[in-house]
């Protein structure tokens, strides 16, 4: 795909200038442009901006979902929604977004084709929820629901980093005060016993080699460590890999719990929102196990989708995971005798949330005494290697 500069002129000959995107050849663009009633005068090909994925935040998203629901309900046209968005934005790579969007809409495109492009920024939920809203004729609730359920995440995903600065602090300030010892304390004590002829003991002699390589090797501790960073992430991209990992991050003695309820609040939620819109229940399934991004789940959605499909109840599958605690099962069960399940899936839900902020709020209590004894250990330790030299040139001289 390639973006063009062109310029196009309307029928009363009225000539404008403006940017296409996300177009194959200048035939396609001119094609697009008859569909809107222009006639293509002169295009040229422009360097395709750089992806703007990483300039959009998931709040304007939230934000852009409320404004469109509220405006489309209130009469106007999606193009026209689009356009108004489009003018308001500041964010200058969203506007391009939602401007590609609209001259999709404007040549006939489905509101769904014309934001998958774009899925990586709007996620695979957003897209579910607007395809069901267009084709059940109830798009402004579905992007309300969007807009929600997009809040509602990132409020959860707030909270997480709160309960973890503390954790954070603590190992950058232990990092900083280590750096530091080994960067000025340790080579004026390694100057010291030099002169006096000590003899330096192992743990010593460790500490002056890490501060040698701190200090003069540093340009080369850099590149490793990004190399280091980036073997890493090619590696949890591996299937099997990546599947390990996700069923250790469930089975952790501290996280474990949390994070289990975390992934199954986002799971349950997104699969009742879907299914409120009117998305059928196996393609609810698989939306909700790609937005959790977690190997384990979409196993478990195997297991479910084949359950569902021989005529099981969705409460009779999920008990056989136990994955899913016995209070979202017993809700489900309760949902489908009912007819009010995605409402009993959103309780759930909130249920899950809060059982999720008591863990954080529990194991915060249990993390900071220890990180504090840790670091204190580890500064310990390095002063106690520093001073030993001393200890026993005392020891001589007695």
């Amino acid at each position: 795909m390639a973006a063009y500069q062109y310029i196009a002129r309307d029928d009363a000959g009225n000539e404008f200038s403006s940017l296409y995107t996300n177009v194959e050849s200048v035939e396609t663009l001119r094609n697009e442009l008859v569909k809107l009633g222009y006639v293509l005068v002169r295009a040229r090909r422009q360097r395709v901006p750089a992806a703007p994925r990483h300039h959009v935040r998931p709040r304007e998203v939230a934000s852009f979902a409320y404004k469109f629901g509220g405006m489309y309900s209130a009469g106007l046209s999606i193009a026209q929604c689009l356009e108004t968005l489009e003018r308001q934005t500041d964010n200058r790579a969203f506007r391009m977004i939602l401007a590609d969007v609209r001259r999709h809409v404007e040549a006939g495109a489905s509101l769904r084709a014309a934001f998958e492009p774009h899925r990586k920024i709007f996620s695979d939920f957003f897209l579910g929820m607007i395809d069901a809203g267009e084709s059940s004729g109830r798009l402004a609730p579905s992007l309300e629901a969007s807009a929600r359920y997009l809040e509602k995440r990132l409020e959860l995903q707030q909270k997480a980093r709160a309960a973890f600065v503390y954790p954070i602090v603590v190992g950058l300030v232990c990092s900083i005060v280590v750096t530091c010892l080994l960067v000025f304390v340790v080579p004026v004590f390694s100057q010291l016993y030099r002169k006096m002829h000590v003899q330096l003991p192992g743990p010593t002699r460790a500490l002056v080699v890490f501060s040698l390589v701190l200090r003069y090797w540093w340009w080369v501790l850099l590149p490793g460590l990004a190399g280091v960073v980036l073997g890493l992430r090619r590696l949890f991209v591996h299937p099997k890999v990546r599947t390990r990992w996700d069923r250790l991050k469930l089975r952790m003695p501290l996280l474990g719990p949390w994070h289990r309820h975390m992934l199954v609040s986002q799971f349950v939620r997104t699969f009742g929102m879907l299914l409120s819109v009117g998305v059928p229940i196996i393609e609810a399934l698989e939306t909700a196990g790609r937005v959790a991004r977690n190997e384990e789940i979409a196993r478990i959605i195997t297991d479910l989708r084949q359950a569902i499909r021989a005529g099981r109840p969705i409460a009779w599958s999920l008990r056989a995971h136990e994955l899913f605690p016995p209070v979202v099962v017993q809700l489900v069960a309760s949902g489908e005798e009912a007819g009010i399940l995605p409402e009993m899936l959103a309780k759930a839900a909130d249920l899950l949330d809060k059982d999720a902020d008591r863990l954080a709020a529990s194991l915060l209590v249990k993390l900071e005494p220890a990180l504090t004894v840790l670091m204190g250990l580890i500064i310990g330790l390095i002063l106690m290697g520093v001073y030993l030299p001393m200890f026993d040139y005392m020891a001589h001289l007695r």
